[in-house]
C-alpha cells in the first residue's frame, strides 16, 4: 500500500502480517521455556487473530497526516497499538467474566482445560488470563521500541506511552468504581471517554503525529478529531453489545446488564423512564433472570426510545468529529482516510 489512495483491507493485511509474525516468534520462546506453557502461547497468538486495526490505522494516518511517507518501520509502530488493545481486552473480559470474544472463549475460560489438576482451577485459569493481558502490554512496548524507528523519533512519543497506559487503567477502574450504582450518563460518558476513546482514537492519532514530528496545531486537530470519535465508537459497541446480532459481533448480548455496567444506553433509559419503569427496571437488574428477562429490559429501553437517543449522541459526535477535520491542516489522503475511518468505526454491525 504505498499509493495515496486508503486501502482498508491491504493495511489490515500488513497489520496482520507484522502481528502475526512477531507473536508467533514470541509465541515460540515461551514454549521453549517449557512445553507445558502452550496453552498459554496459544491464547497469545488467539489474542491478535482478529480485530479491526482501527487503533494501528490511526496510528499509521497521524505520521502520514504530518507529512512523513509510507514506511515499514512505522507500520511496526502502530501495529503495537493492537497489541495494547488486545491487552486491554484479554483483562477487560477477566474484570466482566466474559464468556466469548470473536465467537470463542475467552483466555479465562479456555485456559481452564490448561489446570485440570489445580485446586482451585477457575482462578488458577483467571490468573493465567492476568498474566497473558501483561505479556501482551509488555510485547506493546518491545514491538513499538524495536519498530525501526530512530531513537529520537521514539524518545519524543514516549510521554504519550504513558498517558496512553494510565488513561485506559483509569477508565477501567472508574467502570468498576461506576458499576452497579445509581445510572449517570455523565459518569457513563466519562467511562467512555478514558476507558475507550482516548486510546482507540486519540492516542494511536498523537502518537502517529509525535512520532512524525507534528506541529502542536495538527496535534490539536487530531485530539478535537479523536476523543467524540472514539466516544462514538464506545456507544456503538453498548449499542451492539444489548441489540446486536452475536453472531456478527461474537460477543454474548447479555454480558452488559448481568454486569449492570455504567453504560450511556442504560443509564440513558434511567433517565427518559417514568418512576413505574424505573421500579421495574430495578427488578430486572436484580434478579438474574433468563432470556425472557433480558428481553423485558430491551422492550423497556426501546419504549424510552433510549437506542434511538444513544443513536443520536453517536451521530453528534460522528458530526463533531467531521467538523474537526474541516480545518486540519493535513494532506487530502489524511482527511480522506480519517473521514472514512470515522464512518467504519461508527456505523459497524461487530
Amino acid at each position: 500500500m504505498t499509493t495515496e489512495a486508503w486501502e482498508a483491507g491491504a493495511f489490515r493485511a500488513r497489520i496482520d502480517e507484522v502481528l502475526h509474525r512477531f507473536v508467533a516468534e514470541e509465541a515460540d520462546l515461551l514454549v521453549d521455556v517449557d512445553a507445558s506453557l502452550g496453552p498459554v502461547a496459544a491464547e497469545l497468538e488467539a489474542a491478535v487473530a482478529h480485530g479491526k486495526r482501527l487503533r494501528a490505522a490511526f496510528c499509521y494516518w497521524g505520521w502520514r497526516g504530518a507529512g512523513q511517507p509510507d514506511s515499514e518501520a512505522l507500520l511496526r509502530a502502530a501495529a503495537s497499538m493492537e497489541l495494547v488493545h488486545a491487552a486491554a481486552v484479554v483483562h477487560d473480559d477477566l474484570i466482566d467474566d466474559s464468556p466469548l470474544r470473536h465467537g470463542r472463549p475467552t483466555a479465562h475460560r479456555a485456559l481452564r482445560a490448561a489446570v485440570p489438576h489445580h485446586p482451585r482451577g477457575g482462578g488458577a485459569a483467571r490468573s493465567l488470563a492476568m498474566l497473558v493481558g501483561d505479556l501482551l502490554m509488555s510485547l506493546a512496548g518491545q514491538l513499538f521500541v524495536t519498530s525501526g524507528l530512530p531513537a529520537a523519533y521514539l524518545s519524543r512519543a514516549r510521554p504519550l506511552w504513558a498517558a496512553l497506559a494510565r488513561d485506559l487503567v483509569a477508565g477501567e477502574c472508574l467502570e468498576i468504581l461506576r458499576t452497579g450504582a445509581a445510572p449517570d450518563t455523565a459518569a457513563s460518558l466519562k467511562v467512555v471517554r478514558y476507558k475507550t476513546a482516548k486510546y482507540t482514537v486519540e492516542q494511536p492519532l498523537l502518537i502517529g503525529g509525535t512520532l512524525a514530528g507534528a506541529a502542536p496545531r495538527l496535534s490539536q486537530g487530531y485530539s478535537a478529531y479523536a476523543l467524540p470519535l472514539g466516544e462514538a465508537f464506545q456507544l456503538r459497541d453498548d449499542l451492539l453489545g444489548l441489540f446486536g446480532d452475536p453472531a456478527r459481533t461474537g460477543k454474548a448480548d447479555d454480558d452488559d446488564l448481568r454486569g449492570r455496567r455504567p453504560t450511556a444506553l442504560l443509564a440513558e433509559t434511567w433517565r427518559l423512564a417514568d418512576p413505574a419503569q424505573r421500579g421495574r427496571l430495578t427488578a430486572l437488574l436484580a434478579d438474574e433472570k433468563g432470556d425472557e428477562g433480558l428481553d423485558e429490559v430491551r422492550a423497556l429501553m426501546r419504549g424510552v426510545r433510549a437506542p434511538e437517543r444513544v443513536e443520536a449522541m453517536i451521530a453528534a459526535r460522528v458530526d463533531e468529529a467531521l467538523g474537526a477535520l474541516d480545518g486540519l491542516d493535513a494532506p487530502r489522503a489524511t482527511v480522506a482516510a480519517l473521514t472514512s475511518l470515522a464512518h467504519s468505526a461508527s456505523t459497524r454491525l461487530s
